[in-house]
């Protein structure tokens, strides 16, 4: 049995695009596209949709803790410490499972043989083909990525430059705050929390994210009409 590539891909980019009701204009950045294309993306990714909207309380419980004690562990201790006392229980708990098989067919006489053999037989070969197929629709996005960079360092867009400038200023206090897993256990926080308090509370939130919107988009348009190149740029 074969990895072989999903073939939903090609659409896993565009999931968490419509997930966070972003598009991509083109040449542009990527900017919010409203609530009802984040509605869209969780329709277009009914697992991420029911797994953070807790439609199956064990199932998000347990990938929710996992990952949360995951975060924690690393805050307190190395990668490497962390790493290693994974290992040493993944091995705890199967070599025990092994022992206890090996012990229950010597006493009871049977040969039902390895416990883990149903796995041991499972062939987990990556073919050439499914890795070829990785690397190019990974490619796709890194290729995205580079052009974005490019445009931005470059100034092509004096706005968008300007907003990662002002961005990576921000980030320079956050960081001064939180380092980056104290960064990872907020996020995990906020994607576990919001969006069912932004189930319950739908109307309310909308309506001020629109007045915050439009109150963002009408200081955007002061700065464009102030800047003498965007002015130019526009009138043509």
């Amino acid at each position: 049995m074969q990895l072989l590539v999903p073939r939903q891909h090609a659409m896993g980019n565009c999931c968490w695009t419509q997930y966070f009701g972003l598009h991509r204009k083109e040449g542009g950045l990527m900017q919010t596209g409203g609530s009802s294309a984040g509605s869209k993306g969780f329709r277009a990714c009914p697992r991420v949709h029911d797994l953070i909207f807790w439609r199956d309380v064990k199932k998000t419980g347990f990938v929710f803790g996992t990952t949360l004690i995951m975060l924690l562990s690393l805050a307190a201790f190395s990668v490497i410490s962390v790493v290693s006392y994974l290992i040493l229980a993944l091995l705890s708990v199967t070599i025990s499972f092994r022992v206890y098989k090996s012990v229950i067919q010597a006493v009871q006489k049977s040969e039902e043989g390895h416990p883990f053999k149903a796995y041991l037989d499972v062939d987990i070969t990556l073919s050439s083909e499914a890795f070829h197929n990785y690397m190019n629709a990974a490619m796709v996005h890194v290729n995205k990525a580079l052009k974005l960079i490019i445009r931005l360092f470059l100034v092509e867009d004096l706005v968008d430059s300007l907003k990662l400038a002002v961005f990576m200023w921000l980030m320079t206090y956050v960081g001064a705050v939180f380092n980056g897993i104290t960064l990872l256990i907020l996020a995990e926080l906020l994607v576990f929390s919001v969006p069912i308090v932004y189930e319950k509370y739908k109307t309310q939130i909308d309506h001020y994210v629109g007045i915050a919107r439009d109150q963002t988009k009408s200081i955007v348009e002061k700065i464009q009409a102030k800047l003498p190149g965007i002015a130019k740029k526009k009138a043509e």
